[in-house]
């Protein structure tokens, strides 16, 4: 795991804390959503399929910083649709930045070359380019030709101005354990970005394409193979030890999408941003008034197929920070990423 030193402590104090206060049910990472309009339509998501007066909605700095606030969470995911269409996104950023929350701006880079000078490199911000496969593979992700070579190039110039650059890879079921390799050997060693995540294609309700999504046991068989042969220890990868065990099917979690909650314009979503069970507009509201034990694999059937980061990881830290020997585990893949 290549996460910075500085960050892991920060979340390892903030989940002590809530341990401290028998707090059961605490967010780790917000999902921000400060807008739904996109300039891709990549086939995989449903965020653009909301009606014409939504995608025009741009949410405002101070509900978006105080939705943040108003969760405590440490650490804040910006997403959309595309964050960089929203025309006060840096000042977001820096709020949040400000308040030294960890932020990570997620995009398809298609702006991020001229968007970039409305940003400062920081410890506290990244740049999470999405990148599903090399070339032919990612521009036929998001429909569009050109993409992958205008992201790569936004992730170069990003590095050689010292941003903190990460990626986000979705891989389906027309992935193989090569091009999985492919794309993260050429993430990892050519661009050498940060560190990378990656998820399993999860059966998205208002996703165009129903067709391409993993089963539980295709998703654990594919990453087996693809983390073989060291890989595994070797890339750079923004998850938890346990995770990764997780996606390889060596141990098996409950859902916890309460510590990744998101918020966008409609409010907070319930249960995760996968599913939609309606909206409320607190996350005391969210928290105590969602019946989370009806959700996850085995209890609703949406949720058959769902290995995503959203759901599972949080549980994977959770797992770690109640075990010393995980917890040492994950210190030292920490402490070897960061000499890398």
């Amino acid at each position: 795991m290549a996460m910075p030193l500085r960050q892991s402590i920060k979340v390892a104090t903030y989940l002590a804390e809530q341990k401290l206060r028998r707090r059961d049910k605490f967010p780790l990472i917000v999902e921000l959503e400060p807008l739904f309009a996109c300039n891709l339509a990549c086939e995989g998501c449903g965020k653009i399929q909301h009606p014409a007066g939504v995608l025009k909605q741009r949410m405002p700095v101070a509900q978006a910083v105080g939705a943040v606030l108003e969760s405590g969470a440490p650490m804040v995911s910006i997403a959309g649709g595309e964050p960089l269409m929203h025309p006060q996104i840096d000042e977001i950023v820096r709020q949040l930045v400000g308040r030294r929350k960890y932020v990570f701006l997620c995009t398809n880079a298609m702006l991020l070359r001229k968007k970039m000078d409305k940003f400062t490199p920081s410890p506290y911000f990244a740049f999470a380019v999405h990148i599903d496969g090399l070339r032919e593979r990612h521009d036929e992700s998001v429909a569009k030709e050109g993409v992958f070579d205008e992201a790569v190039a936004a992730i170069k110039e990003a590095k050689r101005r010292g941003f903190r650059v990460t990626t986000n890879s979705t891989f389906f079921n027309t992935d193989t354990p090569q091009t999985i390799i492919e794309v993260l050997n050429y993430l990892n060693d050519d661009l050498k970005v940060d560190e990378m995540m990656i998820s399993p294609a999860y059966a998205y309700e208002k996703a165009p394409d129903q067709e391409h999504f993993l089963g539980v046991e295709q998703t654990r068989e594919l990453f087996r193979k693809a983390f073989a042969g060291g890989n595994r220890r070797r890339w750079r990868l923004n998850h938890s030890p346990l995770f990764l065990d997780f996606l390889e099917g060596r141990v098996d979690f409950p859902c916890t999408a309460w510590a990744i909650p998101n918020y966008s314009l409609f409010g907070w979503q319930r249960p995760c941003y996968l599913m939609s069970d309606g909206y409320v507009p607190t996350y005391r509201e969210l928290i105590e008034e969602t019946d989370w034990d009806k959700y996850g694999r085995g209890k609703d059937p949406r949720c058959a197929n769902c290995m995503a980061h959203c759901g599972y990881e949080p549980t994977a830290v959770l797992a770690t920070m109640g075990s010393l020997k995980e917890s040492l585990r994950a210190l030292r893949e920490t402490v070897s990423g960061n000499k890398e």
